[in-house]
């Protein structure tokens, strides 16, 4: 079985405090996703910081195969008991997918994992034991295309308490508003906006705790393939051709030559897009059985600093369509990525005239891959 796990997660800090006493740690590997939802005792600067260190220290030690007993100790060593309180300094939540689709969550004192599965809320089997004297509860699961899984601060479940709801929004309430949104078929990012989105609400805009939601979705791979450049070898151009032709994904071609090959080779003709003309982007052009095809290096440059950008977070959506807007959109919206690098040499790229800015098709790419893969994604590169 081959799936990708779609996580995404928003919060909102306390009424008056900067920083969130929630964090959420996310890590990937080639086995799957690692994702850590602490909360950390008090709110602000401290909060943030106990948060912060617990998920850190528990993400980075599960996803090197430490067991949860060498972690729960770790973190204990590292943050221990609040004197006065008697209470830990942060608790947390675990959740661990594999790409073969084993599930594994540990709870320590935040509201219980969410868990839907075609549609419906499912309860998921717990076991409890004491580690270094705090009290674990275990699951272990296998999760499916469709499954759903939502871990919540208690910023979540104290939403509305003593305003607009006398004892808070309760957990029960909470799940089947989350039934409901599954239902609406929403990615991972939008279901957890939506679901903070109604706890500000509930808080009318003023947040007695720190408030996170972390969400999980759990789906087929999107898969794309990209044809970059002409090969070297003319002998080559049909294998790419039919490369092109059986991936079931999304297909893009970069280039106007290796555009003409495709086209040559399949018996069909590219048409250029006159209606949505940009002065900045050389314009892209259809090609039936592709679902882009573009101009190569310049537009491949301005994608690059459009992903970037989005990674930073300045890249507001924007309303503009041309060939980067929407080569930058189907790299975002795929998971596994293959690019089909020609090598033959064009000379247009070696005038030293040219700025310096319009780097080398391989290096752009090899940039492209990389940015991708700081995302998440699964990037191939094959060289023709």
């Amino acid at each position: 079985m081959s799936i990708y796990i779609d996580t995404e997660w928003a919060s909102l800090s306390k009424y008056g405090e900067e920083l969130s006493g929630d964090h959420v740690e996310v890590v990937r590997t080639d086995e799957g996703v690692v994702a850590v939802l602490a909360d950390g005792l008090g709110s602000g600067v401290k909060a943030n910081i106990l948060a912060t260190l617990t998920a850190k220290i528990i993400a980075t030690m599960v996803k090197n195969g430490a067991t949860l007993d060498d972690t729960i100790e770790t973190v204990s060593q590292t943050l221990p008991v609040c004197q006065k309180r008697n209470l830990a300094y942060s608790t947390f939540t675990i959740i661990k997918v594999t790409q073969e689709g084993y599930g594994y969550a540990a709870e320590f004192d935040n509201p219980t994992l969410i868990f839907v599965r075609a549609g419906k809320l499912s309860a998921l089997d717990w076991e409890e034991r004491a580690i270094e004297g705090r009290k674990i509860r275990e699951s272990r699961f296998q999760v499916e295309p469709g499954d759903v899984l939502v871990a919540v601060s208690d910023g979540v479940i104290h939403a509305g308490i003593g305003g607009v709801l006398n004892l808070g929004w309760q957990w029960d309430e909470v799940a089947n508003y989350i039934e409901k949104l599954v239902n609406l078929q929403p990615d991972a990012e939008t279901l957890s906006k939506w679901l903070i989105t109604a706890c500000a609400q509930l808080y009318t805009a003023r947040p007695g705790d720190d408030t996170t939601a972390l969400v999980l979705k759990v789906r087929t791979p999107r898969t794309m393939t990209v044809a970059v450049g002409p090969p070297k070898n003319k002998t080559d151009d049909a294998k790419i051709a039919q490369m092109i032709r059986e991936e079931p994904g999304s297909r893009v071609i970069c280039g106007g030559t290796t555009g003409s090959i495709i086209a040559r080779e399949w018996g069909r003709e590219i048409e250029v897009d006159l209606k949505n003309l940009d002065p900045e982007v050389p314009p892209y052009g259809r090609l039936r059985g592709v679902d882009l095809v573009t101009e190569g290096i310049i537009t491949l440059s301005k994608t690059l600093e459009a992903l970037k950008k989005e990674e930073a977070g300045k890249n507001k959506s924007s309303e503009r369509k041309n060939a980067v807007t929407l080569l930058t959109k189907l790299f975002l919206e795929s998971d596994n990525i293959r690019f089909l690098i020609g090598t033959a040499i064009n000379p247009a790229h070696q005038n030293p005239d040219l700025p310096l800015n319009l780097a080398l098709k391989m290096q752009v790419v090899k940039e492209i891959a990389e940015t991708l893969r700081q995302k998440g994604k699964k990037v191939e590169l094959l060289y023709f």
